[in-house]
């Protein structure tokens, strides 16, 4: 299937979940710091596994770091 995630078009597995979408980016540090949004509403942390993705869905992932 295909989703927005960050902005890219991305091919996912049919089912995947926001925790499928998180593996594929690959993010520095894990998931520690990460936030999700799909179609504009946040996803709690404890629902990732659970939040299936349907085709066409846009997916925001930010990630806080720290710098200055």
């Amino acid at each position: 299937m295909n989703v927005l995630l960050n902005g890219e078009p991305t091919q996912l597995e049919a089912g995947a979940t926001v925790r499928t979408a998180l593996a594929a980016l690959a993010l520095p540090g894990g998931e520690r710091g990460v936030a999700v949004a799909v179609d504009a509403e946040v996803v709690p942390r404890g629902e990732w596994s659970a939040c299936e993705l349907s085709e066409g869905a846009r997916v925001e992932v930010v990630q806080a770091t720290q710098g200055g």
